[in-house]
């Protein structure tokens, strides 16, 4: 058998350290407190061996030069120690062994002293939505400075003309012109004709030139119910002023957006105008291009710098204006004193092939470096003095050749004028003046044209009649014949519309005819739509203001500035699809102070969507609603079954 052999150095280091722990745990148990009959001594519980510290060991034998005995009262007195388990940390002796001990504080810290109490955090509110801003502010978001400062009118005001003398009763028109006002019954100015002619009629003569190249007047921009006069507030002006011209030049451009008030436009002028010896043309493509050249220009064989014309204004749909700017030798806007754009929120809405953009270009004078082929003309005669950089001189500086502007004058009227900022950027607008047309209250003003709240005459009474869709034709027979509805416009949705309606009331009319015993002669109804050719239609319109016909029946063809002194009542048989069409509608009636009524036959799935619109325009409350019962409908039914199976046959064959 073979014994490993060990060191005796070795076998002495383990005989040394094994005598110094059994001398440690000896005294740990001698120290140790006793404990309860069946309580479990914190070593024990823990699980581990107490391990102490030689220092610490000391001091426990230590107490005065005493050891400390389990049993004195000071070992019981001794507090008791806290379960949780000790922090201990790594001691190495003088041999080098490692033995671990409780950490203790440090010696060179001082005692802890109570800290104060932390201050409370402070409380903030529960997060919130913050207030929605207010609809007027709203609406004031992106909209030109100018409408904001527009000078608000009250539509109730009136100036009466003098009939003669240097005084012109701050009207600013000329002797000449009140006489012919008066000759024409016209006695006194409306709330936008006193506004606005004092405006564009200053009193510095200087001022009322034909050209004002250094000094150019400011754009207007006017918005007036319906029927306030605003074609002759812009009439007025432009007959006063091209008075004084000597040469024959286009110098005044009225657009309108139909025929029928080219029409209407042309008389005006021509019946205000007698006298004056102003040449006046139109072009809306009535008649071929080639005729309405030879009414507009005088020369178009030889190419002048200044154009040729016949007229001096031009009233002109936007489709033919621009087939004569194109298509036109000699056509020329550079003389142009006044641009007049009515109905402007119409015609700005429509493109026509950006009509604007080529007329603004037309009155724009060109660069002086521009040497764009054929801009040099070998003749010229009365160039405008801001085209004055045609003229072969113009290279040679001069006051002659100073750059200039031009003088034109841009005028927008409309009931329900844009407030759309592209819109009105693409006018180019130099500093406009605003003219808002209302009644006189304490509302905000100008928000009322800001929000689309809209300015009615207020000679005007409106009606709303719910019905069924089935019983629409027998409610408007019955507004015919029981509430007396004559000398009336009866809006439809289409030309279809327009047609069928007509032939419906033809029979109707003649079986309560025979069925009353042979009554008197009916009313006369006919249809006013762009399916007629533009004789049919002068023919029917001429017809109806000489009271020919009592009920004339359209599209919205005519809903627009067509001005009939004697219509008394507005149908809209068919709701309007917004409310500047409605606008336009009632506004056929209750003109030039007159009274008028507005009925609207609202079919039942209708009536949310319709009074939703008038409420958006604050306007709800100004339409009163009528209710028609079976009673009152019960004597016409027999005719209105009549009448339906003699248009079903109609339109069956």
């Amino acid at each position: 058998m073979v014994i490993a052999s060990t060191s005796p150095e070795k076998n002495k280091e383990k005989t040394k350290a094994k005598q110094r722990y059994l001398k440690r745990k000896k005294q740990r148990r001698k120290n140790k407190p006793k404990t309860a009959p069946g309580e479990v001594s914190e070593s024990e519980e823990d699980g581990d061996e107490e391990i102490v510290p030689n220092a610490v060991v000391e001091e426990r034998e230590v107490a005065d030069g005493a050891p400390i005995e389990p049993d004195s009262p000071q070992a019981e007195e001794k507090p008791r120690k806290d379960k949780r388990p000790k922090k201990r940390q790594k001691v190495v002796d003088e041999d080098g062994d490692v033995e671990m001990h409780e950490a203790g504080p440090p010696e060179d810290l001082p005692e802890a002293t109570p800290s104060a109490p932390l201050p409370t955090l402070p409380s903030f509110p529960l997060p919130a939505l913050p207030d929605a801003p207010s609809k007027s502010v709203l609406a004031l978001q992106g909209l030109d400075r100018a409408l904001v400062g527009a000078e608000i009118v009250d539509a109730t005001g009136l100036l009466p003309i003098p009939p003669d003398g240097e005084d012109d009763g701050g009207t600013g028109l000329g002797e000449k012109t009140r006489k012919r006002l008066l000759e024409l019954g016209i006695v006194e100015l409306f709330a936008v004709q006193t506004t606005l002619l004092p405006f564009l009629l200053p009193r510095n003569p200087l001022q009322r030139s034909l050209y004002l190249p250094f000094d150019p007047p400011r754009d207007v921009c006017v918005s007036a119910p319906t029927g306030s006069g605003k074609t002759l507030a812009y009439v007025l002006p432009i007959l006063e002023i091209l008075s004084a011209r000597i040469v024959t030049q286009l110098r005044a451009l009225v657009v309108l957006p139909t025929r029928d008030l080219v029409t209407q436009v042309r008389e005006t002028f021509e019946a205000v105008g007698k006298g004056r010896g102003l040449k006046i043309g139109t072009a809306t493509g009535q008649h071929s291009f080639s005729h309405e050249q030879s009414q507009l220009i005088a020369d178009k064989t030889t190419h002048l710098a200044g154009g040729s014309s016949k007229i001096d204004i031009l009233i002109c749909t936007p489709g033919r204006l621009i087939d004569h700017l194109n298509g036109t030798p000699n056509f020329s806007l550079q003389h142009l004193r006044f641009l007049v754009i009515d109905e402007a929120d119409r015609l700005l809405a429509q493109s026509f092939q950006e009509w604007l953009v080529q007329v603004l270009a037309a009155t724009r004078p060109p660069s002086q470096e521009s040497t764009i082929p054929g801009v040099l003309p070998q003749h010229h005669d009365a160039v405008a003095p801001a085209f004055r950089s045609l003229l072969p001189y113009a290279k040679i500086p001069s006051f002659v050749t100073e750059r200039k502007e031009s003088s034109c004058q841009k005028l927008l009227f409309s009931a329900t004028l844009t407030r759309d900022p592209g819109k009105l950027a693409t006018l180019e607008l130099r500093n406009p003046k605003y003219f808002v047309v209302q009644e006189k209250n304490d509302g905000p003003g100008v928000l009322d044209v800001a929000m689309d709240k809209f300015t009615m005459p207020a000679t005007l009474s409106e009606h709303m009649l719910v019905c069924e869709s089935s019983l629409k034709p027998l409610v408007f027979f019955h507004l015919v014949y029981e509430h007396n509805v004559t000398n009336a416009l009866v809006f439809t949705k289409s030309a279809e519309s327009t047609a069928r309606l007509v032939r419906l009331f033809d029979f109707f009319d003649t079986a309560r005819r025979v069925g009353s015993g042979g009554a008197p002669s009916g009313l006369i109804a006919r249809a006013y739509s762009s399916d007629l050719s533009a004789s049919e239609r002068k023919l029917i319109l001429d017809k109806f203001r000489a009271k020919e016909i009592q009920i004339l029946v359209c599209s919205d063809l005519i809903s627009r500035g067509i001005d009939i002194s004697h219509v008394s009542h507005v149908v809209s048989y068919d709701v309007p699809v917004d409310m500047r069409k409605y606008v336009h509608r009632v506004g056929r009636t209750a003109r030039a102070g007159r009274a008028g009524d507005a009925w609207t036959l609202v079919e039942e799935q209708e009536a949310r969507y319709f009074k939703t619109m008038l409420k958006q325009a604050d306007h709800l409350a100004k339409v009163k609603r009528m209710k028609v019962g079976e009673k009152e409908l019960e004597p016409l039914v027999v005719y209105y079954e009549g009448a339906l199976g003699q248009l079903k046959d109609a339109y069956s064959r």
